[in-house]
């Protein structure tokens, strides 16, 4: 039997988020926004939401006279990927 997949990782921008913070360890908002090639309101929306969800950690700060939007993935976030991907191989083998 498959076993069910994380409604908020299966969505393929917050995967594209979450897989890019694994490899990352911590990316700002305009790094995630050219790889995931996100509109800047859609990006903002699922980092909130995985924020929300604690899979995330967002620190605001500037860097110089601009906003800075830098992600770091939590361990409750690495938990929930690997579950995710471990799940998902279940449906492959």
């Amino acid at each position: 039997m498959f076993k069910s997949l994380d409604p908020l990782l299966h969505s393929q921008l917050r995967l594209g988020v979450m897989s890019i913070l694994i490899g990352a360890e911590q990316a700002d908002f305009t790094f995630l926004k050219e790889k995931t090639g996100a509109t800047a309101g859609n990006i903002s929306v699922q980092i909130d939401k995985l924020e929300k969800a604690g899979y995330i950690a967002v620190e605001k700060s500037f860097k110089g006279k601009r906003p800075l939007t830098t992600c770091k993935v939590t361990k409750k976030g690495i938990v929930a990927f690997e579950t995710y991907v471990n799940h998902l191989k279940t449906y492959i083998t």
